[in-house]
């Protein structure tokens, strides 16, 4: 089931977002570097939730939250229609159809939001990600060389986005 988040379901997602942090190297953040408070996670939550451009839509399955796509956006007026999403799936759960049923989601949402463009970054040896992100009609916009260091090793990121509207692609 894919639902948009609410409050009560703070303990559920930090636990969530810990675990991802464990079992790839994949998410921004390492093992045990996140440092969240249960309270911080609430009123995260509760942050994105009054704004209009912003969610967080989890994935349930047997009680548990197994996955998320947080779609994070701006407050200035010239990037209110763009938003930055990122997105993560337990390894258990994967290929199951459950990262492309968030997008789906994602993308009602985002047209009742009057959102115009998507973006996100991706490890570039990510092929999985890449693959699903393509499926959902993203582009790869550029390449952030050196982006991060994971395991004490230099990595590449590119710059993917959709955009929603075709008087968006007209425009230079």
């Amino acid at each position: 089931m894919i639902r948009e988040i609410l409050a009560s379901d703070a303990a559920a997602f930090l636990a969530l977002n810990k675990e991802l942090d464990r079992e790839t190297a994949y998410m921004l953040y390492e093992e045990n570097e996140r440092a969240t408070t249960l309270e911080q996670q609430k009123k995260m939550i509760t942050t994105f939730l009054k704004m209009p451009n912003s969610t967080i839509l989890v994935a349930e399955q047997d009680g548990q939250l197994v996955g998320h796509l947080s779609v994070i956006g701006g407050s200035v007026n010239r990037k209110k229609h763009s938003v930055y999403l990122a997105v993560g799936v337990l390894q258990s759960y994967g290929n199951r159809g459950i990262g492309t049923a968030l997008f789906e989601e994602m993308e009602k949402w985002a047209a009742q939001s009057g959102i115009k463009r998507v973006e996100l970054t991706v490890m570039t040896h990510n092929e999985p990600a890449i693959s699903l992100y393509k499926k959902m009609g993203f582009k790869t916009e550029g390449k952030k060389i050196c982006s991060l260091v994971v395991d004490g090793k230099s990595v590449d990121e590119y710059y993917m986005g959709k955009v929603f509207e075709k008087t968006c692609l007209k425009e230079k």
